[in-house]
């Protein structure tokens, strides 16, 4: 079955004069004249059977099927675009390898070892994406995920990689002149925003009084509180994995 897709010229045409609200500053940017501008929304409007602009003395307005369709054509020609640097900077007989991942995991554990990975499979290049939130991986764009355990990834083929061992760091400066037993409750917790609850789990788990274990400043990322424990801030709580260089650095 025939496709009905306007051609690239006019679409492009389209997006640049939307984007600027103006045939003139379209012209510009594409290296071309305003009456080829016009001629080529001309062709697109008669493509399409539906009016994009209304002029407004020397520029153009779009109409609401107008400004739809502007943000739709700007989307598909941004995805375009990637993909095919994406595939120019790819040997011929190399592959892509396309991961969302948590940010905090990706710089603490999984960039770290890619070298080891690139190593034994020279044609393959890793594309790494965040995503904080769990999502429908099917048309993504993504290969695969590294992520939390979560019902959205019901269906997928899943296989667990790591188990989480969480444990609190701070900067060593923190601790001088305090009992190791009580700095807990002494020092200022920081938290971890979308894990308001973990330090009373870990005060229940293992058996440390803790007052209050609810008060202290929150942070989006674990990457986040790593830093400002570092910084001196306050005692985080924090995958162990995460933290490991500077454990053994003695630096937390």
């Amino acid at each position: 079955m025939r496709r009905k897709i306007p051609s690239s010229t006019a679409l492009t045409a389209f997006e640049a004069a939307a984007r600027h609200g103006s045939f003139a500053r379209a012209a510009e940017e594409l290296s071309l004249t305003e009456g080829a501008i016009s001629r080529q929304i001309g062709r697109l409007e008669a493509f399409l059977g539906v009016t994009l602009f209304v002029r407004v003395g020397n520029r153009v307005r779009l109409l609401p099927n107008g400004e739809r369709y502007a943000a739709q054509v700007r989307e598909l020609l941004d995805r375009l675009d990637r993909d095919s640097q994406y595939l120019m900077g790819q040997p011929n007989d190399g592959a892509n390898l396309d991961i969302a991942t948590i940010p905090t995991f990706a710089m603490r554990w999984l960039i770290p070892r890619l070298g080891r990975f690139q190593r034994k499979h020279p044609n393959i290049t890793v594309h790494l994406a965040e995503r904080m939130e769990p999502f429908v991986l099917a048309g993504s764009g993504f290969d695969a995920a590294i992520h939390f355990e979560h019902p959205a990834w019901t269906g997928m083929r899943t296989h667990p990689l790591l188990h989480e061992v969480l444990v609190p760091v701070c900067h060593p400066g923190l601790l001088t002149g305090r009992k190791r037993t009580s700095a807990l409750d002494e020092l200022p917790r920081l938290h971890r925003r979308q894990n308001p609850e973990a330090w009373q789990h870990y005060a229940q788990e293992t058996g440390t009084p803790l007052t209050n274990p609810a008060i202290g400043a929150r942070y989006d990322l674990h990457g986040m509180l790593i830093e400002a424990a570092l910084a001196g801030l306050g005692v985080a709580l924090v995958p162990s994995l995460y933290v490991e260089t500077e454990l053994a650095l003695g630096m937390v």
